[in-house]
């Protein structure tokens, strides 16, 4: 066979040399974690091994007993990582190796700051484990064959990370991948046994597979890791470090997490989950389709990595494992889907990441203000898709607040509760495309003369959470831009009484704006919610609210538009001035400036903003005059 005429020189796509020159030059100050890495993926090779041949036994080629091994060369300075795993084909290291097949790789490398410190975190959110051996060398060369190909199905990559790398067909006897890592100058500590055991069990301990390498005294191997599953030890027997390392291997985080839940469960079903709470948000969490959290294991043997049965969506940056004793080793998606036992985990797993929210949001504020800070707006999402924990979750969500005027969203349902004025019965909001058209907007007025507090939702998700969730223990959530404003007990009778007067004694005026304006709006009333704005736009109870308008027709959709109701200030001059207005066409510019500028203050935009202009410039003109 003339292997050579299989032998080609291909170019890294550009984002992987992007990558590669960020590794190289990010994460020089914690270089060790290249071995993490790649034992790492040889772990994965032989899990994904077992899982395959449980079905086809064959793929075992007569060795079933699965392991990594680390070996170095002093002479060569190379450090050999192998593995009789699943092993890859040649269309499989060009997928795996040569390119990066993940959405939102252009939008991820936009996001660098070019701060190393910074960016280390965020590649290491990335998870690019492969790459990570270009830390330390100049040169990697990958062998691999896969399980159930031929001998004659080697193949064999390598490159120098400039930007290039080889692949050719070779002979491999056996199947499974072996990385040889040929040292930069000035790596030689890694050129040494004890570094190198201190490493595997600094970061790998907990890697199920037995990882050996040669006894440093007598030429026969040892097992350096303790090699049995973290999750089946007694919880008392693992440290922090443990579980944070472990953390590491499941998630492909550089990082530890911010949280983690170690639970057996026995009785009618029987099964271990270890589930853990990133610190930082994956550069992917608004990919909804992109599910990679949960590994499921049956009696120790892998399954799939990526068991969305296991985690609703809006929980999808929760990572770990779950094993059962239960489920049936052959186990496939389509079963998952309508498995009883599946549906019970989930509930559970979804409870218990509840309840550590919970702990840290009563115990360790500074905490769950960095968790609400990453993952806030997907746990939001869980008030409208799981609609048996949507209180839980209401309790959960944090947002800011008239009471402390700021934008860090650090206000709960159950704050804004316990400050409620006496008399007060409903919990009032109010939606914006910004905090700070939240915080200005002209219908906050009348709340804050009154001291009453407005909670300021400026996340895009929040209009949809609030058509989901109408109320808080018992309290119903108001908006204060639709509907007639009603303060209930927060007026006294001799309130009421001005505010009737005021009407009837505004009625002939509110009648002629209505008039004037026409089609224009559904209606025009006093308004009793300002206090310093001349005009503001209310919309119907039953009607949509116009930021969510605006937020539908931004995301292309067809949306009814809803004629708004204007609101006029009987106590601003303007509206004064325009009572004794006599000449009808300076009353309808009046008129048409009033609405405009109310569309103006609540982030709308205008349909003719010329029109506007040349109004507002003849009227002033006038004024001067």
């Amino acid at each position: 066979m003339n292997v050579e005429a299989h032998k080609e020189t291909l170019g890294f796509q550009t984002e992987v040399k992007q990558l590669l020159n960020l590794m190289i030059h990010s994460l020089y100050s914690n270089k060790e974690i290249f071995l993490r890495e790649l034992i790492s993926n040889a772990s994965d090779a032989a899990d994904r091994l077992r899982f395959e041949a449980l079905t086809d036994d064959s793929l075992y080629e007569g060795d079933s007993e699965l392991k990594i091994r680390v070996a170095y060369d002093k002479k060569a300075r190379t450090i050999t990582i192998s593995d009789n795993g699943i092993g890859m084909s040649r269309t499989e290291v060009v997928d795996n190796i040569g390119t990066i097949a993940k959405s939102g790789t252009t939008q991820f490398l936009a996001s660098l700051t070019g701060d190393q410190a910074k960016d280390a975190k965020l590649i290491g959110q990335f998870g690019v484990g492969f790459y990570s051996s270009f830390i330390v060398a100049d040169k990697v060369s990958l062998t691999t064959r896969r399980a159930g190909l031929g001998p004659e199905h080697g193949v064999r990559w390598e490159s120098d990370g400039q930007g290039e790398y080889t692949l050719e067909t070779v002979e491999k006897p056996t199947r499974g991948t072996e990385v040889v890592l040929h040292l930069r100058e000035g790596e030689d500590e890694f050129l040494d046994g004890h570094r190198l055991r201190h490493i595997v069990r600094k970061y790998s301990d907990h890697i199920t597979l037995p990882i050996v390498m040669k006894a440093e005294d007598k030429d026969e191997d040892e097992t350096v890791n303790r090699a049995s599953a973290l999750w089946a030890r007694p919880k008392n027997e693992i440290k922090q470090e443990e579980y944070d390392e472990f953390y590491k291997h499941v998630a492909h985080d550089f990082e530890a997490p911010l949280a983690h839940a170690h639970n057996r469960v026995e009785g009618k079903h029987e099964y271990i989950s270890l589930l853990y709470i990133p610190s930082r948000a994956p550069f992917d969490l608004w990919d909804r389709q992109s599910r990679h959290g949960i590994k499921l294991y049956v009696r120790r043997v892998f399954i799939m990595d990526d068991a969305e049965q296991l985690m609703p969506a809006y929980l999808r940056f929760v990572r770990g494992v779950v094993d059962s004793n239960d489920l049936p080793l052959n186990i496939s998606r389509e079963i998952l889907q309508r498995s009883r036992e599946i549906d019970a985990i989930r509930a559970a797993s979804v409870k218990r990441i509840l309840d550590l929210l919970d702990d840290l949001a009563e115990k360790d504020k500074e905490k769950y203000a960095k968790f609400w800070s990453e993952f806030g707006r997907a746990l939001k999402e869980g008030v409208v898709e799981d609609h048996a924990n949507r209180e839980r979750v209401a309790r959960l969500m944090r947002f800011s607040s008239t009471y402390t005027d700021n934008e860090t969203q650090d206000v709960s349902f159950a704050d804004y509760v316990s400050r409620m004025k006496q008399g007060q019965d409903k919990i009032y909001y109010v939606t914006a495309d910004s905090f700070a058209a939240a915080k200005n907007s002209p219908h906050l007025e009348i709340f804050r003369k009154k001291g009453v507090e407005v909670l300021l939702m400026h996340d895009h998700i929040d209009e949809w959470v609030v058509t989901h969730l109408t109320e808080f223990e018992g309290k119903p959530l108001q908006s204060v831009t639709k509907g007639a404003l009603d303060l209930g007990k927060l007026e006294d009778k001799e309130e009421k009484k001005r505010r009737e007067k005021v009407t009837a004694e505004f009625k002939e005026l509110v009648d002629k704006i209505k008039k004037t304006l026409g089609e224009q709006v559904k209606d025009v009333r006093i308004t009793h919610r300002l206090t310093g704005s001349p005009a503001c736009l209310v919309a119907d109870e039953q009607d949509m609210g116009a930021n969510l308008e605006r937020l539908l027709k931004a995301a292309g959709q067809k949306v009814p538009t809803a004629k708004p109701i204007l609101e006029v200030n009987p106590q601003h001059p303007i509206v004064a001035r325009l009572k004794d207005e006599a000449d009808d066409e300076r009353f309808a510019d009046w008129a048409r400036i009033l609405l405009d500028q109310a569309l103006l203050s609540e982030g709308g935009e205008l349909d003719d903003p010329a029109d506007f202009v040349s109004r507002l410039n003849n009227l002033m003109l006038e004024l001067m005059k």
